[in-house]
């Protein structure tokens, strides 16, 4: 299936509109790094969708108006990200015909910190694209919420590959593997029967090692993979990890599934070091943590363990089972220290 058959066709009648949507962020488990034309992921990821850190947005449309977008961030114009959603809805006009036939005024707030480590850009898309399909639907006729999902999702994708991820509660896989309806176009949900209760309540507490922009961007490293030497073999291995993680996830093996999630978050920024040119978003404060981490679960068998996202910051994950108000006990005392400014986000992923 094409994408415009996904998308099919419609009449449209236009009006002047306001509507207002709000989509969580969310933190890969299994990681995508390297993209082909039109936002395809070179390989499979598999993410938890966070419940607190989100995007809120209202979008309001002046239809038959000239062409144009304005865009404010919590209350502050935003020039350049004005111009990005232009370039964004100029892309996807094939798939929503009417989307260049008026202006927009965009007002979002985001409910946690800039440069935080979380990725606003998924929930910032995510938002935008639901908001979209919003108008979409006043204009033509309503569709199922499933279909409505999906669609936001591919839609999400086209501004932010891990935006389409965000569309969805729990765990959510984008990208053509042994996950039952996973494609390449758009992100699905994760069988919620096949997922052991243990990781249906889980802490992710993201540690602010640095504040500040990043000195290479996402897209910058994406570009890297297509001549990084050891990029198809990373595509395979993450092709290969679903196997194991299925079975882990059924069975909640949280050993296996600690494991892997830190192998494939130091696989992340491997590829950053092998890239040419190389590069090391992480900071002497991440590796302090890291180490205390492995230290902390060696000496105390405490569920508590790492992933990174494509910067400094680390996001501490551990399951709300019976061990939680100690683990929360140490990061406070002797983690918090390698932080920029004791900067914390304490988020949840609960379904």
């Amino acid at each position: 299936m094409t994408a415009q058959e996904f998308l099919g066709k419609k009449k449209y009648t236009i009006h002047n509109q306001t509507v207002s949507e709000s989509c969580p962020s969310n933190i890969a488990l299994i990681k995508y790094w390297g993209k082909y034309e039109n936002q395809i992921p070179a390989n499979p990821s598999i993410s938890f969708t966070l419940n607190h850190c989100k995007t809120n947005t209202v979008m309001e449309f002046l239809a038959n108006e000239p062409f144009s977008v304005q865009t404010f961030l919590a209350g502050n114009e935003e020039v350049k990200f004005a111009e990005k959603i232009e370039k964004y809805f100029r892309n996807i006009e094939q798939y929503l015909p009417w989307i260049l036939q008026g202006k927009y005024i965009i007002k979002t707030e985001n409910t946690f910190p800039h440069s935080s480590g979380i990725a606003s850009s998924a929930s910032g898309f995510g938002a935008i694209a639901k908001c979209l399909m919003n108008l979409d639907e006043s204009f033509s006729g309503k569709t199922s919420e499933e279909e409505s999902l999906r669609k936001a999702s591919f839609l999400a994708r086209l501004g932010s590959g891990s935006a389409c991820r965000s569309l969805y509660n729990g765990l959510v896989v984008w990208g053509e593997s042994q996950v039952k309806g996973s494609s390449d176009l758009f992100a699905v949900q994760y069988p919620n029967d096949e997922i052991h209760d243990i990781f249906k309540d889980f802490n992710d507490w993201v540690l602010l090692i640095h504040e500040g922009q990043k000195s290479v961007s996402s897209t910058v490293g994406h570009g890297l993979m297509n001549t990084n030497p050891y990029a198809d073999r990373r595509f395979q291995e993450a092709r290969e990890n679903f196997e194991p993680m299925k079975e882990i996830l059924a069975v909640g093996d949280m050993k296996s599934f600690i494991k892997l999630v830190e192998h494939e978050a130091l696989t992340l920024h491997a590829m950053m070091m092998m890239s040419d040119p190389a590069f090391i978003l992480m900071k002497t404060g991440t590796l302090e943590v890291i180490n205390k981490v492995w230290n902390f679960r060696e000496e105390t068998g405490f569920p508590l363990f790492f992933t990174l996202d494509a910067g400094a910051n680390v996001h501490l994950l551990f399951p709300n089972a019976g061990s939680e108000e100690k683990i929360k006990s140490f990061i406070e005392s002797e983690l918090l220290q390698h932080t920029q400014n004791n900067g914390v986000v304490k988020d949840v992923m609960r379904f």
